[in-house]
């Protein structure tokens, strides 16, 4: 039986009560984004248009969209896309969902000399790889995960936006050879508490790093360049200023996020380390690996 059509007040007024309900934070926000994505159009259209209605089958993916996020299934991977700076990325759950506070550490990189090479170490969907070629599109990027289903989705969302980044399987910087390198680590302690958003979706190995969340980011800070932006936790800005200022790095600054949080720190030193996990010895064989896959991912229709 065809469903009726329904003002698209009337529609998101109904969604609010199930949202409401599962504890969702944002339940009219989220019923804005999901509306908006069951009708083909942007949220400024639908808040905008208020003769607006729904019907038929875009009612029905309307309904299984809430029925979704009433069970706290991240809106980013209803919809299967989010926006990061300046750039939209498709995600799923193969990949973290890109953060506004992730996107301080494309910030801190922005300022890097002319023609650079950075490795964004876990790039997941690609967010700050993509977002930093996006901007300085000089600098030779390079993404890094030991997940080949990130790197997949990663590889999609480079070919789509026509940006040239290389992608290498391995882990932290897969032996590449960088002047820089940028990352949002897994950073969670290993018995925090996640909203239930988070702990059912989001892939765990993107998230929690040990006992007190600095397991990978004690490995990244020797790495053999003279600049890193690292995404943290909140309440680990001292550690990990100990863990860069002992591995060599002479300056070392902070960056707070919009909570005023601080979520970022920022490493420079005149030049880099001698030590680093396999650099000397897997740089050739990366970099080989580095230029297959950025021909996938830039190449025709076929590609990727």
């Amino acid at each position: 039986m065809p469903l009726a059509a329904t003002p698209v007040r009337d529609a998101l007024d109904s969604a609010m009560i199930p949202l409401t309900a599962a504890g969702c934070e944002n339940p009219r926000l989220d019923a804005e984004v999901l509306l908006a994505a069951a009708l083909g159009i942007s949220r400024l259209e639908l808040v905008t248009d208020s003769r607006r209605e729904i019907a038929g089958a875009q009612a029905r993916v309307f309904m299984d969209f809430v029925r979704r996020r009433r069970n706290r299934e991240p809106v980013a991977y209803i919809t299967g896309r989010k926006g990061f700076r300046h750039i939209e990325l498709a995600v799923d759950r193969r990949v973290l969902i890109p953060r506004p506070e992730t996107e301080f550490v494309v910030e801190a990189a922005l300022g890097l000399p002319d023609r650079a090479r950075v490795v964004d170490v876990g790039t997941g969907s690609g967010a700050i790889a993509l977002a930093l070629k996006q901007e300085r599109p000089d600098l030779d990027v390079v993404a890094t995960d030991v997940s080949e289903d990130a790197l997949d989705v990663a590889r999609l969302n480079a070919l789509r936006l026509g940006l040239d980044v290389a992608f290498v399987a391995g882990d932290l910087w897969a032996g590449v050879e960088a002047d820089a390198i940028v990352s949002n680590p897994p950073y969670v302690e290993s018995t925090a508490r996640l909203m239930p958003d988070v702990a059912q979706f989001e892939p765990h190995g993107a998230l929690f790093a040990g006992e007190d969340g600095l397991d990978v980011i004690r490995r990244l800070v020797a790495a053999p360049v003279a600049f890193l932006a690292l995404e943290h936790g909140m309440g680990q800005a001292d550690a990990i200023e100990t863990l860069l200022r002992e591995a060599g790095f002479d300056e070392v600054s902070r960056v707070r996020d919009f909570a005023g949080i601080e979520r970022v720190a920022v490493a420079r030193r005149e030049s880099a380390a001698a030590s680093g996990e396999g650099a000397a010895t897997d740089g050739a064989a990366a970099g080989g690996e580095a230029a297959a896959s950025r021909g996938a991912a830039t190449g025709g229709e076929g590609a990727a």
